[in-house]
């Protein structure tokens, strides 16, 4: 025979799958020819096919799945010329070495001497007669089958039970003994009966005694025993049937073919949830994906948008800038008209005494209008100042929370792309799992490989999550520190309310006066103020949630802008139970709170000032919360 290394060295890299079954013969008839050897002793086997393979020895039936298993393989890793060798070797196992499976080791040798087409009763029975008996009670006892299998187990007889035979009268004297299925138990059951035959106590001593004293008689159940009359041919009959050895050999060999045949069918039905697996984690791979470039086109609209608003906050305190100026300007001129009318009256002044009295008064109440004018316009000046100061404190604010909200997408992205990457981790490894080693090392360190990035992975997602955490409280550090601030500027202002024209309004601040006239329709005075309250501190909860964005984008003249969308679930019931005023109300705090705090949702207080004489006003909204 050749060996081993010469059958895998031959195989033929260009075959294509039509040339398959052509190379399975080819290979089959080099086997049958002994250019392969299969044998590697008596009871072991080696597949050629796989010299490098750690295990080398296989039993028979362990040889047969592994060589159907490569042949009918689903893996790309397998070329063609692989998968036709196996083939090969599992047509040549199932053909050619067809009785190596269907014996079990040794069993030519246990049923040597032995005719092959004597009738026993199987599974195999052994008979005990002449047991001893008692009379007694009216009946007849005797040993119980524990106490003769223990004593037939010492003599090396191995059997796994005795029953005892029962009549009418009581213990029979007889027992059947009962041995293991499998040809071991068939030695045991013959050296049973050769034991009892070696001293004189078998079938036919017995048969032929006429005094058997007190000795036990015993021997193998066959088919004369089977169909025999009295108690123990009924019992025999009755748990056991009568087979041949060669009908046993052939059943086994039947069950044998029929095990492989289902492992081959299982072997088929793992490949194809094999590849079931792989086609899943390839759409998962692909939806995920998709998603990484949905959520880059969101962030990107996102920035864009945020542009937009920047843009138009800076033009609109320019607009606030420019009127103020404008204001400025006037005040200068009107102070300059007055001035000039000073003059002209003191030119008068010469005319006549009366008239210098009265130009006198009226420069008197010139000056005086003259130093209002000049507080307004310091209050004026003041006023800008805040403003300027307070639009710039916002612009800083709104840009630091603008690259923390930036920090945290971005570490968003990374936690995302590493969830992504320790799924796709957790493919490989299961589709590693499924298709199985079979003693591959390369294979093996594979797997560790991937154990240890994936546990690396998962280490990293940790420590992102934790970085994730800590920059999340200190925002929330910050943000109570910057609602402090305002909420002493906003202190600062009110005290400057009295003395200027400067006015303090909560945006977003829910209206309860439609709620109360609502409720006066539906309940009495004394419930209807308690209802109000009630449902007006509900929704002042729906509009403080962040989640709940009932708006839908629309374009006019080229600009994104945002309005209610009506068809929300909360606003149509609200509509419908509480009529129009109320739905406006909530709309109208919407609207509020989306304009000047869209994130996070309470309400603002928005202050306007203005100048004693001039009567320009400015807006500026605050948190308030």
């Amino acid at each position: 025979m050749g060996s081993s290394t010469d059958c895998s060295s031959d195989s033929d890299s260009d075959m294509s799958e039509s040339e398959m079954d052509d190379y399975v013969e080819k290979f089959y008839k080099k086997m049958q020819n002994g250019s392969c050897s299969v044998k590697a002793s008596d009871e072991t086997y080696i597949c050629p096919y796989c010299p490098k393979k750690r295990k080398r020895d296989f039993q028979y039936k362990d040889l047969l799945q592994h060589a159907t298993g490569v042949g009918k393989s689903g893996s790309e890793k397998r070329s063609l010329a692989d998968k036709a060798k196996h083939l090969a070797l599992a047509k040549y196992l199932e053909t050619d070495l067809a009785a190596g499976p269907s014996k079990p080791a040794g069993e030519s040798n246990l049923t040597s001497g032995y005719d092959r087409d004597e009738l026993f009763v199987w599974p195999w029975k052994g008979i005990v007669v002449n047991l001893p008996t008692q009379f007694r009670d009216g009946k007849h006892v005797g040993r119980s089958g524990s106490e003769l299998r223990d004593q037939l187990t010492l003599r090396g007889f191995n059997p796994t039970r005795v029953m005892p035979l029962w009549n009418y009268k009581g213990h029979s004297g007889n027992a059947i003994v009962e041995f293991n299925k499998d040809w071991p138990g068939f030695t045991n059951a013959m050296s049973f009966e050769r034991a009892y035959e070696a001293e004189h106590r078998g079938r036919k001593d017995w048969l032929k005694t006429d005094d058997p004293g007190s000795d036990l008689y015993a021997w193998v159940a066959r088919a004369e025993d089977y169909n025999s009359p009295g108690i123990i041919g009924e019992h025999l009959r009755r748990i056991g049937d009568l087979k041949t050895i060669s009908e046993i050999v052939d059943e086994e060999a039947r069950k044998t073919s029929k095990l492989v045949s289902n492992l081959n069918n299982v072997i088929e039905m793992k490949n194809r949830h094999l590849k079931e697996m792989e086609h899943k984690v390839n759409e998962t791979s692909v939806s995920l994906s998709n998603l990484m470039g949905e959520t880059e086109r969101l962030h990107q609209s996102y920035n864009e948008e945020l542009k937009k608003i920047q843009a138009s906050t800076r033009d609109h305190f320019k607009k606030i800038f420019n009127d103020h100026e404008k204001l400025k300007t006037q005040v200068e001129s009107e102070k300059k008209d007055l001035e000039a009318r000073r003059e002209l009256l003191e030119k008068r002044e010469a005319i006549n005494e009366t008239e210098r009295k009265r130009l006198a008064e009226e420069i008197e109440q010139n000056t005086m209008r003259n130093c209002s004018l000049d507080l307004a316009a310091m209050e004026q000046k003041k006023a800008d100042e805040n403003v300027l100061k307070l639009a710039e404190d916002q612009k800083k604010q709104k840009e630091e929370l603008h690259k923390k909200i930036l920090l945290l997408e971005s570490q968003l992205d990374a936690k995302q792309a590493l969830e992504l990457e320790i799924e796709q981790l957790r493919g490989a490894l299961n589709v590693m799992k499924h298709v199985g080693d079979d003693g591959d090392a390369e294979i093996l360190k594979k797997m560790e490989d991937i154990f240890s990035t994936l546990r690396e992975k998962e280490g990293e997602l940790e420590d992102l999550e934790a970085l994730n955490q800590a920059l999340v409280i200190k925002e929330r550090k910050s943000n109570d520190e910057l609602q402090d601030a305002r909420k002493e500027l906003i202190a600062g202002l009110k005290d400057m309310s009295g003395r200027s024209h400067i006015g303090v309004k909560r945006m977003g601040e829910l209206d309860n006066k439609p709620f109360l006239e609502a409720m006066k329709r539906k309940y009495i005075t004394e419930e209807a103020g308690e209802k109000a309250s009630e449902l007006c501190s509900l929704w002042e909860e729906y509009l403080r949630d962040p989640d709940w964005h009932p708006f839908r984008i629309i374009h006019v003249n080229g600009t994104t802008q945002e309005e209610i969308k009506e068809e929300d679930e909360k606003l149509k019931e609200l509509k419908i139970e509480l009529g129009e005023e109320v739905f406006k109300a909530v709309s109208t705090a919407l609207l509020e709170v989306n304009e000047y705090n869209p994130s996070g949702r309470p309400p603002k207080c928005v202050f306007s000032g203005g100048g004693g004489g001039g009567g320009g006003c400015g807006v500026l909204a605050v948190d308030a919360a």
